[in-house]
């Protein structure tokens, strides 16, 4: 089999793109895609052996990529990082800035070691992959930027530093807009919501029973795929996007909007897009 993308046929064909957070998840997903559209994806991730796990996933499917393992909190890894990608490739078309993590915690018992490390991998690590990109590449010829945030409007209790990441990695997003613009950059951002991904496995086992109800909270009454998530950030990256800039898709099924006072019957018509050949479902959704 291979990717079954809603988009044509070498999209990307001749483009470089990097996906940070590649080894896993969304990421992983969104490299798939991508590779299958033409284009030659850069992985970008911590942890090599995920790198190469995913890199001889794209490779036996047809695909094109290559792996750097960079922490992107690191600002002269980064920095030599793109370096070296720019070398290589000569130009980079794309950039999804998907990294990031978060532990669950009240409030009032994170400490600033755990914030801040929360706040870089989210905000800072995201920060500084899109300024070297445009210093190194982007000023110069153009590409687009997809910044993968979180569904944090009306706060995230539990997670308030990964809220407050997100929350600044959407103004960055905007301000990037306007002032690389000029330069044919665009800069938008992509809000996921509850989706059934490998992220899902990484919470507590106390976690488990409340993970298995969030879509009780969604009016579709369902979580989503990783490639309903990656078929926005493709589009987002492609010529149809052209005139969008500075915005920021939802894509949770309806989960933020609104409130719990409206009852919501159960659901119907609401079969979920998966075009990803290589999807497995978290454990935690399958568990007793």
């Amino acid at each position: 089999m291979s990717y079954q993308s809603i988009l044509r046929a070498g999209l990307f064909e001749g483009q470089t793109i990097i996906v940070t957070g590649g080894g896993s998840g969304i990421g992983r997903c969104t490299a798939h895609e991508l590779a299958s559209l033409g284009a030659h994806v850069v992985l970008v991730g911590r942890k090599q052996d995920k790198l190469d796990s995913v890199l001889a996933e794209i490779t036996e499917d047809g695909g094109d990529a290559s792996a750097y393992a960079c922490d992107i909190r690191e600002e002269e890894k980064v920095a030599a990082t793109v370096r070296e990608i720019v070398k290589q490739r000569g130009q980079i078309h794309g950039l999804v800035n998907n990294a990031g993590g978060q532990f669950p915690s009240p409030l009032a018992s994170i400490n600033q070691k755990g914030w801040e490390t929360v706040v870089r991998t989210n905000l800072t690590g995201g920060f500084l992959m899109a300024r070297e990109t445009y210093n190194q590449s982007m000023s110069k010829n153009g590409g687009a930027i997809v910044n993968i945030v979180a569904d944090m409007w009306g706060g995230m209790p539990g997670m308030g530093h990964s809220g407050a990441a997100r929350s600044g990695m959407v103004n960055f997003t905007q301000t990037a807009s306007v002032e690389w613009g000029t330069s044919g950059v665009r800069v938008n951002a992509v809000a996921p919501g509850w989706i059934a991904s490998s992220g899902m496995d990484t919470y507590p086992e106390q976690m488990k029973q409340w993970i298995r109800g969030l879509a009780d909270a969604v009016p579709l009454k369902r979580i989503g795929t990783e490639a309903e998530v990656s078929a926005a950030i493709c589009f987002l990256l492609c010529p149809g996007a052209a005139f969008i800039n500075g915005d920021t898709l939802r894509i949770d099924g309806g989960g933020s909007q609104g409130g719990r006072v409206w009852p919501l019957p159960k659901a119907k018509n609401n079969a979920p897009f998966n075009g990803f050949h290589r999807a497995t479902a978290p454990k935690v959704l399958s568990d007793d």
